[in-house]
C-alpha cells in the first residue's frame, strides 16, 4: 500500500506540473484576451515534434533548448497577425479561429510527420535509474521532467511576482487602457505573453514526447482535460490553475492505480443492471473522474475554486 501511495503521489505530481505548464499560459492567454485558446495544446504537439525532429538531427538538447522557443516565436506570430484582427470581430469570431488553428495545425502535423507515432526517444544521457524504492525503479527522465517542471514553475512565479516586466504585464491584463496611458505598448505585451504561453505548452511538448507517444492525436487526448483545469481551478486563476492541475492529475493516477470495485470491498449482489456496474473498477472509470469534478465544480461553485469569474 506504501508502495502505491508514493508511486501514484511521484507520478501524479509530475503529470500535474505537466498540466500546469500548459495551463498557466493559457491561463494567462485568458485573462488577457478573455478567450479560451482551443488551439493551446497543438502548440505543445508542436513543441514534441519539433523537439523530435532537431534531437534526431542535431541532439536532445537543441531540441530542449529551440524547439520551445520556435513555438514561442509560432505563438506570437499567430496573436499579430491572426488573432488580434479577430479580436475585434468578438469572442465566437477567436473561438472560431482557434478551433480551425487547432486543426490546420494537426493535418499539417500529419503532412510533415505522417500519422503514426514517431521514434521520439529519451536521450541515454538521461535513461537510468534514478532510485529504487519498494523494489521498484524510478526513470531519471521522469525526476528530470519533475525539476525541468520546477524550474519553469520558479521562473514564472519570479518574474511575474518579483520583476518590473512582471507587474507591467499583471497591470497590462487587469488595466490595459492605464498601462497604455503611461506609455506601455500594450498590444505587444500582449503578444509577448501569447507567445510566453506558447513557449511554456511546446516545452511540455518537448520534455513529454520520449516519455509519451508523440503522435499527431496528442493534442486532442490532452485539450478537454486542460479545460477541465481551466474550470476546475477558475478561469483566469493562475494559483487556481496550478492547484487544480496538481489535483486533478493526482486524483486521476490513484484512480488508474487502484483496482478494486464496489464487489470487492462490499461482495457481489444479484440484480442484473446494478451488478454490471457494481463490477466495475476504479481504474475503469479513472478517464472520467475529471470530468465528474468539472460538473461538480460547475454546479456547486461555478466561479472554480480559485477564481472571481466565469
Amino acid at each position: 500500500m506504501l508502495e502505491l501511495i508514493t508511486f501514484s503521489m511521484l507520478n501524479g505530481f509530475l503529470y500535474g506540473m505537466l498540466l500546469f505548464m500548459m495551463a498557466s499560459g493559457l491561463t494567462l492567454i485568458f485573462s488577457m484576451m478573455g478567450v479560451l485558446n482551443f488551439a493551446h495544446t497543438s502548440f505543445y504537439m508542436l513543441g514534441a515534434y519539433f523537439g523530435f525532429e532537431l534531437s534526431r538531427r542535431y541532439g536532445f538538447w537543441t531540441g530542449f533548448l529551440f524547439a520551445p522557443i520556435i513555438v514561442g516565436v509560432a505563438g506570437a506570430l499567430v496573436e499579430r497577425f491572426g488573432l488580434r484582427r479577430v479580436h475585434r470581430t468578438g469572442h465566437v469570431s477567436e473561438l472560431l479561429f482557434t478551433f480551425g488553428l487547432a486543426y490546420l495545425i494537426e493535418e499539417l502535423v500529419m503532412m510533415l510527420w505522417g500519422k503514426m507515432p514517431v521514434d521520439y526517444r529519451v536521450p541515454t544521457s538521461l535513461d537510468f535509474v534514478a532510485f529504487q524504492l519498494f523494489n521498484t525503479t524510478y526513470p531519471f527522465y521522469r525526476a528530470f521532467m519533475l525539476m525541468t517542471s520546477l524550474v519553469m514553475f520558479a521562473f514564472l512565479v519570479i518574474i511575474l511576482k518579483r520583476t518590473r516586466v512582471g507587474l507591467i504585464i499583471q497591470a497590462s491584463l487587469t488595466h490595459p487602457n492605464m498601462v497604455a496611458m503611461l506609455g506601455h505598448n500594450v498590444p505587444r505585451i500582449f503578444m509577448f505573453v501569447f507567445g510566453v504561453g506558447s513557449a511554456l505548452a511546446g516545452l511540455a511538448g518537448v520534455i513529454a514526447g520520449p516519455a509519451l507517444v508523440t503522435q499527431p492525436s496528442m493534442a486532442a487526448s490532452l485539450g478537454p482535460i486542460l479545460f477541465v483545469v481551466i474550470v476546475v481551478g477558475g478561469m483566469g486563476s493562475l494559483p487556481g490553475a496550478f492547484v487544480a492541475s496538481l489535483l486533478v492529475a493526482i486524483i486521476q493516477t490513484f484512480a488508474v492505480a487502484i483496482d478494486v470495485s464496489a464487489a470487492d470491498l462490499f461482495g457481489s449482489i444479484s440484480a442484473p443492471v446494478v451488478r454490471n456496474i457494481w463490477n466495475v473498477k476504479v481504474a475503469q472509470i479513472a478517464p472520467m473522474i475529471p470530468y465528474v469534478l468539472l460538473v461538480l465544480i460547475l454546479v456547486f461553485r461555478p466561479t472554480g475554486l480559485l477564481g472571481k469569474r466565469l
